[in-house]
C-alpha cells in the first residue's frame, strides 16, 4: 500500500502506511521487556523520542551474559558491542531539568554525551506553553513503538496490578501506585514513516539531518506474537502554531477524534489520563442528543497526579461531565475508574480509543486541550473498515474484551459472553463490576469557587498558544455546550407544558 500524505493540516492523518506486523502492548512490564529485545536486534540506529526518560530503570529481569541492569548502562553496552550502532535520544527540555537530580542520572548523561555514537538533544518546544510529548522508539527504521508509555521510572506494572507488588518500586526503592498504560508495536513501512517523523523532530531540535536506515532486517522481538499482519495504519499528529518550518498548526489528532465520535454507531470505549477537551465534549454532546446514538465509556484515573494537574484537569472533567450528564437523557455516557483488590486507585495513563470493533486508536495524546492543539503528539490508527483491513475487526474486539476484563477483574471470555448477550457495554460493566478489583463510577467533585473559575476559563489547559492569556474573553470551557444545554432546557419546558406533543 502506497503512502498517503496529507497536506491539509486539519486532515485526520499525516501518512497511511502498511504494517507487516503490529500489536498492542498493555502495561509497562511487557513494553520494557519487548523494547529490550527489539533494541538487542538493532544494527544501525535506535531513536528514543520521548517526554521523559530515566536511565536508572531496569527493562527486564532477563539478561544476556554481561548485560547491565539499567537502561543507561544498557545503551552504553549496546554501542560498545556494536561498532555500527548509533543512538539518538530526544526529550522535552523542561522535564530534563528535573532528571539531572535523579540519583546517578547526571553521571550517566555525561557518559552518553561523551560517547561519539550516542547523541542527546533537548526539544525546546519553541511555541509558548507547549511541550514535546511524543513517546516513540524507532529501531533501524524497520520497527517502531508509538503510544503512551515513557521509558521512565514509576511506570512498571502488570495487567494484574497487584497490591504491594514488590517490583513496583522506583529506582530509589520507594513504592508507587498501580499504573495502567498501553503502546503499539509496528513493523514495516509504517515504522519507516515514524522514523522519518522522528528524524524531522530531531533536526527541528537542532540535530543534524539524518538519512533513513537502508537494508533493514528482522527487528521483530523474539517470542512476541503479532495481533495484526499486513494492515494499513494511519499516523496523525498534533503540533502548535509556530512549531515547524511552515509555522502552521497541525490538528490531525483532533480531527481524528472528532471523526471517530461522529462515525460511531454502537459504542466508543476510551482510556485517557484526562477528560478536559472542550471540542471533544461538544462532539459527545451531539451524539448524546441523538435517540439512537452510541454508548460512550471512558476509563479515567480517580484523580490526577501532582499539585497542578488536579486543579487543571479534574475540575475541567467535573464541569464537562456535569454538562454532559444534563444532556444524557438516554443514559449512554459513563466515566469509570479502575481500583485494585484492596481498593487502591489504579492510575490510568493510557491514551487509547476503540470504536465499534472497527477502529483502534493509540498514541500520546490525552483528551484535553493541550494534546489537541498545543503540545506535539503522535498517534496511530488501525481501521478495519478500510479495504484490506477487514481481518482486524476480530482482534480489535478481543482487545476491547481483554482491556475491560483487566479493569473488571474477570476473564476476557466472561466479558465477551456478557457483551454478546446484553449488547451494551454499560450494562455489562454495571453487571460485572463489584467491590475490590473492579471499575467504579465517577462522581462529580464538589468544586471550590476558584477551581470552577479556573476550569471554566481553561486557564491551566489552553487550546493553543493564542489562548494562554485569552481564554476568558472567548466564553470559557462550556461555551460550546451552553447551546446544547439551553436547547435541552427548552425541550424539557416544552414537554412539561405540552405533554401530548412530541
Amino acid at each position: 500500500m502506497k503512502a498517503s500524505d496529507s497536506t491539509d493540516t486539519t486532515a485526520p492523518y499525516w501518512r497511511r502506511e502498511t504494517a507487516t506486523r503490529a500489536g498492542l502492548i498493555v502495561d509497562a512490564k511487557a513494553y520494557f521487556e519487548v523494547g529490550r529485545k527489539a533494541m538487542l536486534k538493532a544494527r544501525k540506529r535506535i531513536m528514543l523520542i520521548g517526554w521523559d526518560f530515566d536511565a536508572r530503570i531496569e527493562l527486564s529481569d532477563e539478561r544476556l551474559p554481561g548485560e547491565p541492569r539499567t537502561l543507561g548502562e544498557f545503551v552504553l553496552w549496546l554501542v560498545k558491542h556494536n561498532p555500527e550502532l548509533e543512538v539518538f535520544l530526544l526529550r522535552w527540555n523542561i522535564g530534563a531539568v528535573k532528571t539531572l537530580f535523579r540519583g546517578t542520572t547526571i553521571f550517566t548523561l555525561m557518559r552518553w554525551m561523551a560517547h561519539p555514537r550516542i547523541h542527546t538533544r533537548l526539544d525546546s518546544a519553541v511555541t509558548l506553553g507547549a511541550s514535546h510529548h511524543h513517546k516513540i522508539v524507532v529501531i533501524d527504521d524497520c520497527l517502531a513503538f508509538c503510544g503512551g508509555i515513557d521509558m521512565t521510572s514509576n511506570r512498571w506494572d502488570t495487567p494484574e496490578h497487584r497490591d504491594d507488588d514488590p517490583h513496583r518500586v522506583g529506582p530509589d526503592g520507594s513504592p508507587y501506585a498501580p499504573w495502567h498504560d498501553v503502546t503499539t508495536i509496528l513493523e514495516g513501512p509504517v515504522a519507516a514513516a515514524l522514523g522519518e517523523l522522528s528524524r524531522q523532530r530531531w533536526q527541528a531540535a537542532g540535530g543534524a539531518a539524518l538519512a533513513p536506515v537502508e537494508g533493514a532486517c528482522d527487528c521483530w522481538p523474539d517470542g512476541l506474537d503479532a495481533q495484526f499482519r499486513d494492515i494499513a495504519v494511519a499516523i496523525c499528529r498534533s503540533r502548535p502554531e509556530g512549531d515547524g518550518k511552515s509555522g502552521a498548526p497541525v490538528r490531525e489528532i483532533e480531527a481524528t477524534y472528532l471523526a471517530l465520535i461522529a462515525r460511531a454507531r454502537k459504542y466508543i470505549y476510551a482510556e485517557s489520563q484526562y477528560f478536559a477537551s472542550r471540542r471533544i465534549a461538544e462532539a459527545i454532546a451531539h451524539r448524546l442528543e441523538e435517540p439512537d446514538g452510541p454508548e460512550i465509556v471512558l476509563v479515567n484515573p480517580f484523580k490526577s497526579q501532582g499539585w497542578l494537574e488536579p486543579v487543571a484537569m479534574d475540575t475541567a472533567r467535573a464541569r464537562l461531565y456535569g454538562a454532559l450528564e444534563h444532556l444524557d437523557c438516554h443514559r449512554r455516557f459513563r466515566i469509570y475508574h479502575p481500583f485494585t483488590q484492596a481498593g487502591e486507585p489504579i492510575y490510568v495513563h493510557a491514551k487509547m480509543t476503540i470504536v465499534d470493533d472497527e477502529v483502534l486508536h493509540v498514541g500520546s495524546s490525552n483528551l484535553n486541550n493541550r494534546s489537541m492543539r498545543l503540545d506535539t503528539e503522535c498517534d496511530v490508527t488501525i481501521d478495519a473498515a478500510l479495504p484490506g483491513n477487514e481481518a482486524a475487526a476480530g482482534e480489535i474486539r478481543s482487545l476491547r474484551d481483554s482491556l475491560l476484563a483487566e479493569h473488571l477483574g474477570v476473564s476476557a471470555d466472561t466479558v465477551a459472553a456478557a457483551i454478546e448477550t446484553k449488547g451494551s457495554l454499560i450494562e455489562v460493566i454495571e453487571t460485572l463490576r463489584g467491590e475490590g478489583r473492579s471499575l467504579r463510577p465517577y462522581e462529580i467533585l464538589d468544586l471550590h469557587e476558584v477551581e470552577t473559575w479556573l476550569a471554566d476559563n481553561q486557564v491551566l489547559d489552553p487550546e493553543g498558544p493564542g489562548e494562554i492569556f485569552e481564554a476568558t474573553a472567548k466564553g470559557g470551557l462550556l461555551r460550546g455546550l451552553r447551546h446544547h444545554l439551553h436547547t435541552h432546557a427548552d425541550r424539557l419546558r416544552h414537554r412539561l407544558h405540552h405533554p401530548s406533543r412530541p
